[in-house]
């Protein structure tokens, strides 16, 4: 069912991408597995995707050590604490929503400290 459900999503992106003129390679589709167990994720990795988001640390972390699939990128897309990136940063894909300054400098030490660079998505309020 994953399987096809995907071949129904691709199929809108690709239309809505060809109306706008926009290369559907260009769109990341990321399944977000909140309340999934690893064996749905599993499923979708075989059907073909590869970008799995979650919101909550603990959740992520599980999901990533009982998923032991070199494939996937895992992205983080809740409100991360401070304190918990120490439990991401190794091997996190991307981190969807930074809003702060000190989270921004702990991912910094954080990356330095397992030899890498962690991307994130800056969040910017522009009312205020």
């Amino acid at each position: 069912m994953i399987a096809e459900n995907l071949q129904k999503i691709k199929e809108n992106i690709a239309s809505v991408c060809k109306k706008s003129n926009r290369n559907s390679d260009e769109i990341v589709l990321v399944a977000v597995t909140k309340i999934f167990p690893p064996e749905v994720i599993q499923e979708a990795a075989r059907a073909g995707i590869y970008d799995f988001g979650e919101n909550f640390v603990q959740e992520i972390r599980d999901k990533k050590e009982k998923i032991l699939n070199s494939d996937i990128r895992w992205h983080f897309i809740g409100h991360l604490q401070t304190n918990k990136v120490k439990y991401i940063a190794p091997w996190i894909f991307l981190i969807h929503s930074v809003d702060s300054l000190s989270l921004a400098s702990e991912l910094d030490k954080r990356a330095e400290q397992a030899n890498r660079k962690i991307n994130f998505l800056l969040e910017i309020h522009t009312t205020n």
